[in-house]
C-alpha cells in the first residue's frame, strides 16, 4: 500500500475504539490526522483513551497527530473544526465518520418498547446525523480540490438484526447516505464508502468479554484492522470505483493484501465472512 505523506485526515470519535485504530493506521502511512472526540486527558471516563493520547500514537506511528476536542452533537463546533483544518492545512483528503454514542442498554437484550426513547436520539444523533454534518463540511473542501474520501464506519447491522432496533435503523440509514452522497460527489472526484467491521476487541469489549452472552471473541479483529482498510482505500488512486458501496473490512483485506496486527485474518461480519452464501 502506498504512502499517505502530505495527506490530511479527520477521524471522528477517535479517542478510543475503531476511530483510534483508524487514526493510528493513517498516521502509520504518514498522514496528518486530526483526532476528534469528547474525552480529554484528565477528564473522568469509564474507559481509557483521550484525543491527546491518540494524537500521540499517530505521531509515534510516523504521522502527525493533532488533538481536536469536539462534541459532534454541536454543529457549530463541528463547523469550527473543519474551518480550522482548512486554515491550518489548506486541504482535506480523508474523513472517517466513526463518532457513535453507545447507550448502556445496547447489549441488554431488551426489546425497543422496554428501553428509553433516548436510545434512539443517542445512536441517531451521534452516529447517522453526525456523519451527515461532518460530511457536509468536509465535502466543501473536497469538492473544491477535486478529490477526497469519506469513510462511514457502519455495520452488517444495516442488513440484519443486531443488538437494538435503533442501532440497525441508524446503520441502514448511514449506508443509504453513503449511496446517495456518492451520487452527488462522484462528479467532483470524491468517493464515499461504508465499512463493516466484524467483532472488534475495543477497550469496551475487552472489559465486557465475559459479560456479553453469545459472543465468541476468538476470531475478533483488533481495533486497527478497519484502520488498515481505511488506509488502503485512501492510498488507492482508483477508489472512486468503490464509491457508494458498503464493504466488509475483512473483504478489503483480501483485495488489498493486508492482515491484522498479529499477521492473521479475522472472521469478519457474521453474514459477510469470506465464503458466506449471501
Amino acid at each position: 500500500m502506498g504512502t499517505l505523506k502530505g495527506r490530511v485526515a479527520v477521524v471522528t470519535g477517535a479517542s478510543r475504539g475503531i476511530g483510534r485504530g483508524c487514526a493510528v493506521e493513517l498516521g502509520a502511512k504518514g498522514a496528518v490526522v486530526y483526532v476528534t472526540g469528547r474525552s480529554r486527558e484528565g477528564s473522568e471516563s469509564r474507559l481509557p483513551g483521550s484525543v491527546e493520547a491518540t494524537a500521540r500514537e499517530v505521531s509515534e506511528a510516523g504521522g502527525k497527530g493533532i488533538p481536536a476536542p469536539c462534541d459532534h452533537r454541536d454543529d457549530a463546533a463541528v463547523e469550527a473544526l473543519f474551518d480550522r483544518v482548512r486554515e491550518e492545512q489548506g486541504r482535506l483528503d480523508v474523513l472517517v465518520n466513526n463518532a457513535f454514542l453507545i447507550p448502556a442498554e445496547l447489549t441488554s437484550g431488551k426489546s425497543f418498547w422496554e428501553l428509553p426513547i433516548s436510545n434512539w436520539d443517542d445512536m441517531i444523533d451521534v452516529g447517522t446525523r453526525s456523519a451527515y454534518v461532518a460530511s457536509r463540511f468536509a465535502a466543501q473542501s473536497m469538492t473544491e480540490q477535486g478529490s477526497g474520501l469519506i469513510v462511514n464506519i457502519s455495520s452488517s447491522g444495516a442488513s440484519e438484526y443486531a443488538w437494538h432496533v435503533a442501532y440497525g435503523v441508524g446503520k441502514a440509514a448511514l449506508d443509504r447516505f453513503t449511496q446517495d452522497a456518492a451520487q452527488e460527489l462522484r462528479p467532483h472526484g470524491v468517493a464515499v464508502v461504508s465499512l463493516w467491521p466484524g467483532l472488534v476487541l475495543t477497550e469496551r469489549n475487552e472489559g465486557a468479554r465475559n459479560a456479553i452472552p453469545g459472543l465468541d471473541f476468538s476470531g475478533a479483529e483488533s481495533l486497527r484492522f478497519t484502520g488498515r482498510a481505511v488506509a488502503a482505500l485512501a492510498a488507492d488512486d482508483q477508489v472512486l470505483r468503490r464509491s457508494g458501496e458498503a464493504h466488509a473490512s475483512r473483504d478489503l483485506a483480501d483485495d488489498y493484501g493486508f492482515t491484522d496486527i498479529d499477521g492473521e485474518l479475522p472472521q469478519g461480519p457474521l453474514r459477510h465472512r469470506p465464503g458466506s452464501q449471501d
